[in-house]
C-alpha cells in the first residue's frame, strides 16, 4: 500500500468517527445547532476570575473540536478565591458562567465584587449590557429559567437572590432573597460553601447544593410570580458532599456527589422532598462537576486528574462506560465542563493548568483527546458554551 493510500484511508477513518458521532446527537434534545451570526459555528465561553479583573474569554469550535480564540471581555467586576485559597478550584461550584440560548444572553458572576454581570451575544462577540449587584456575598452559581434568573452567594448564611430579566437587563426581585442558613465565612471554605442553584426541568421548583455544610440538597418551591417559599425543604444526599448536578431526560436528578466520588440520580417529588437513590461510585478522587453530553454523562475528577463516564438507564441507574470509570486523563486539576450543542464535543476546564482541554465524544461514550488551549490564568473557573 502506497504512503498516499495509507493517508486517504487514515482521513477517511477521522471523517468517519466524526460523522458516526454526530449522530449520537441528533435529536437526543442535544442536538439542535443555532445559528450565531458568523455561520453555524459554535462557540465556548471561559471565564478567567483573576481577582484584578474578571474577563471572558470566547472561542470558536472548528469542526474538528478545536479552538480559536475570538476575543477578549472584561466582566465590569473582579474574581473571587474561596478558602484556604487552592488553585483548582477557586469558585467552588458548578453555573458560575451561563449562556441562555433564548435569549442569547451570558451571565457571569463576580465573586470578588459581589456582582453579577450581563452580556449580549453578536455574532461570535459580546457586549456588555449591565452589572448588579448579587444580593449577598460571593456569588458563585447562577440558574435562568425564562425571565427569572437566580444567584446563589455562596458567602456567609448562603443566599439565593431572585431577578427579573427585562428590556433594562437584570432587576433584583423585591423580597426574593432567601437564606440556606450557613455559617460560613465569606469568601467561604471551598468544602463548606454551596455548590449550584439551578432550576428543575419544569421551572417549579429551584435546588441547590449545600456540600459539606450538611450535605443538603435543599429544593425551594417557585411560585408564579418567581418569588420562592420561605424556607427550602432540605434532603440529606445518598453520598456525602453534594455539588453538582444536572437533569436526565426522564426529568431525574442527576448529582455529583464528592465525598464517595459518586453520581446519584433522584426522583424530585412535588413537595420538595426526593426520592428513590441509585448510585455509582467511579473509584476516583473528588468527583465534582457534571455535564450531559446526548446519552453519556461526563464527570471531572479533579483529586484524580480524569474524566469518567457514565450511562444512565431509564429508571435512573447510573453506570460507567468503561470498567474503570476514567474515560479521560487532563491537565492538572479539571473543574468546569461544557459540550455546544448539537456536537459531539467535551471541553474540560483545568484551574491548576490553565487549559481547556478538548475530546471527541465516540459513539460508545469513550473519549478522544483532540487537544488543548493553554496560557489561561491560574484558578480561572466558570465556563459554558452555545
Amino acid at each position: 500500500m502506497t504512503r498516499r493510500s495509507m493517508l486517504s484511508l487514515s482521513i477517511a477513518g477521522v471523517i468517519a468517527v466524526l460523522v458516526a458521532a454526530q449522530a449520537v446527537y441528533a435529536g437526543d434534545g442535544h442536538g439542535k445547532r443555532h445559528g450565531h451570526g458568523h455561520g453555524s459555528r459554535a462557540l465556548v465561553f471561559v471565564q478567567t476570575n483573576e481577582v484584578s479583573g474578571n474577563r471572558i474569554v470566547v472561542y470558536q469550535v472548528a469542526g474538528d473540536g478545536n479552538l480559536s480564540a475570538a476575543g477578549s471581555y472584561a466582566t465590569g467586576g473582579n474574581g473571587g478565591i474561596a478558602a484556604p485559597g487552592t488553585e483548582s478550584d477557586r469558585l467552588a461550584s458548578q453555573g458560575s458562567l451561563v449562556f441562555d440560548r433564548h435569549h442569547k444572553l451570558l451571565f457571569a458572576v463576580n465573586a470578588g465584587s459581589n456582582s453579577v454581570s450581563t452580556f449580549s451575544l453578536q455574532g461570535d462577540r459580546l457586549q456588555l449590557e449591565g452589572v448588579v449587584p448579587s444580593g449577598g456575598q460571593f456569588p458563585a452559581s447562577i440558574a435562568v429559567r425564562g425571565n427569572v434568573v437566580y444567584v446563589l452567594n455562596a458567602g456567609g448564611t448562603g443566599i439565593v437572590q431572585g431577578f427579573r430579566l427585562g428590556r433594562d437587563g437584570l432587576s433584583a426581585i423585591p423580597d426574593s432573597a432567601r437564606s440556606l442558613g450557613l455559617a460560613n465565612t465569606s469568601p467561604p471554605d471551598f468544602l463548606m460553601s454551596p455548590g449550584q442553584v439551578g432550576f428543575t426541568p419544569d421551572g417549579r421548583q429551584l435546588i441547590v447544593t449545600t456540600k459539606a455544610s450538611g450535605s443538603t440538597i435543599d429544593v425551594f418551591q417557585v411560585e408564579q410570580n418567581g418569588l420562592l417559599s420561605t424556607t427550602p425543604v432540605r434532603n440529606p444526599s445518598a453520598t456525602p458532599v453534594p455539588f453538582a448536578f444536572t437533569f436526565t431526560p426522564a426529568g431525574r436528578l442527576a448529582m455529583g456527589e464528592a465525598g464517595m466520588s459518586t453520581v446519584t440520580t433522584y426522583d424530585v417529588q412535588r413537595d420538595g422532598t426526593v426520592a428513590d437513590p441509585k448510585s455509582q461510585a467511579d473509584g476516583q478522587t473528588a468527583l465534582c462537576w457534571i455535564e450531559r453530553v446526548g446519552p453519556y454523562y461526563y464527570v471531572s475528577n479533579t483529586g484524580s486528574n480524569t474524566l469518567s463516564g457514565f450511562r444512565i438507564s431509564h429508571d435512573g441507574q447510573p453506570s460507567l462506560v468503561t470498567s474503570t470509570g476514567v474515560v479521560a486523563t487532563t491537565e492538572p486539576g479539571p473543574i468546569d465542563l461544557t459540550s455546544p450543542r448539537g456536537t459531539p464535543f467535551l471541553y474540560a476546564q483545568t484551574g491548576v493548568g490553565g487549559t481547556i482541554d478538548a475530546f471527541l465524544v465516540n459513539r460508545d461514550g469513550t473519549l478522544t483527546k483532540i487537544g488543548n488551549v493553554s496560557g489561561l490564568p491560574v484558578g480561572m473557573e466558570g465556563i459554558a458554551s452555545t
